[in-house]
């Protein structure tokens, strides 16, 4: 016997089982952006290698130790995308939608990172993520983070996340700021650990998200972001902040927050849970109003987030919110012998056409009724439909109620529609 392939490390398949949870999560969430008038935009999972450097910075984590890159057969430098945001800005440009224009678009789809795989963290995963383009004011900002509010209230776990506030300040503000804390931190390099000595000389700002206690200890007397914003970049949180509190959405401002990608500029913010452990990140973004221009557009500014789905369907798995997903199968039909199956068949096509959201799925390959009622059961099946040679006869299907304790029923062929309406109400 050949050798089974398996699947590459950190690259995992979803199977029929989990399926339900993934359109469960991709469902609301498209149901979330609709509500708010945003457009969907689809961008190729290859780019050029060029796109990501010049947008993450050549010395981040990402593109330094993490991209999928490769020379294809024309010698061009392609990489599999880390990330959607720079896809976008690089499909907007191109296609002409981002200058003198206000842009409201998502994106839903497969990322690639070479790391650790672990729980929640995979080299192929899957991240939804939402672009504002043409709006500079803290109304923007306001509007993305309501957004994730209000799918928090969908999925039922508003009390199980917590909003984080910072501000970067302008770009030449951080620059300062960048300055400052280096040379702090060169003062106590020992202290550091082995990450934090690594990101001082390529992303010192990385070194305040550490998770490392001494290096902690360290950054309580270093110096504060927040004393080294620009006028323009203090406004604009405050009127940030003015928003969420008229709007009820509480926060919590972190001035240790920053983000892992070079592009981000005065908002960022994240929303964190207890729930999982030292993965406690569920949805990340900010403002980033250099990024357009940086890669060849006019200026533009932007705001928007991302969030893994694998990390928010294992979040909402833990916190029991997938324990009752509906069954993928509404009513299963099934025929007494042969004879009938061409009968049942038709019925089941009719279903279909009548009632287009009823999902209705028909018994195939044959077998007695125990065996048709045993695959009706295991595919969550609530009603089943049999057509024998009796209710062929006299223009009618056995109705078997097989989730409640209901008299089975026989129903007209021509009433079954309306009867089936009536129970699934």
């Amino acid at each position: 016997m050949a050798k089974q392939i398996q699947a590459v490390r950190g690259m995992n398949d979803c199977l029929p089982d989990q399926s339900p949870a993934w359109q469960f999560v991709e469902n609301n969430l498209r149901q979330v952006v609709a509500g708010y008038g945003y457009s969907e935009i689809r961008t190729p999972i290859l780019e050029s290698t060029e796109l990501f450097k010049r947008s993450i910075g050549e010395v981040t984590d990402i593109v330094e130790k993490e991209m999928y890159t490769f020379a294809d057969r024309n010698g061009d430098n392609l990489t599999l995308r880390p990330e959607g945001t720079a896809c976008v800005v690089r499909a907007g440009n191109q296609g002409g939608l981002l200058y003198n224009q206000e842009q409201r678009l998502w994106y839903i789809g497969p990322m690639f990172r070479h790391e650790r795989p672990q729980k929640g963290r995979y080299r192929q995963f899957h991240q939804f993520g939402v672009e504002v383009y043409g709006l500079s004011g803290a109304d923007a900002d306001a509007e993305v983070i309501l957004m994730t509010a209000r799918l928090w209230q969908h999925f039922g776990m508003s009390d199980q996340v917590t909003l984080q506030l910072n501000s970067l300040g302008s770009n030449e503000a951080r620059a300062e700021y960048k300055d400052k804390l280096v040379e702090f931190l060169l003062q106590h390099e020992a202290e550091l650990d082995e990450d934090s000595k690594r990101r001082l000389h390529s992303n010192p700002l990385r070194v305040l998200d550490s998770k490392s206690p001494t290096t902690q200890a360290v950054l309580v007397d270093a110096p504060q972001l927040e004393d080294y914003l620009d006028e323009d970049s203090k406004q604009h949180m405050q009127r940030l902040c003015e928003l969420l509190d008229d709007l009820g959405i509480r926060y919590e401002l972190n001035n240790r927050l920053v983000r892992g990608l070079d592009y981000y500029n005065k908002t960022v913010f994240e929303w964190v849970t207890d729930a999982l452990g030292a993965q406690g990140t569920v949805c990340a973004g900010g403002r980033y109003d250099g990024l357009v221009e940086q890669l060849g557009g006019k200026s533009t500014p932007a705001v928007g987030f991302a969030m893994g789905i694998e990390r928010l369907i294992l979040l909402l798995d833990t916190l029991g919110k997938l324990d009752h997903l509906p069954a993928a199968v509404d009513v299963y039909c099934m025929a007494g012998n042969d004879s009938c199956l061409s009968a049942s068949l038709q019925i089941a096509e009719n279903l279909r056409a009548q009632m287009p959201t009823l999902r209705v799925m028909h018994h195939l390959g044959g077998g007695n009724f125990k065996k048709q009622f045993k695959r009706a059961d295991k595919f969550g099946a609530s009603i089943a439909l049999i057509v024998g040679e009796q209710e062929l006869a006299n223009g009618e299907v056995s109705l078997k109620h097989l989730r409640s304790d209901a008299q089975q029923e026989t129903v007209q062929v021509t009433d079954l529609a309306e009867r089936l309406a009536a129970i699934m109400e």
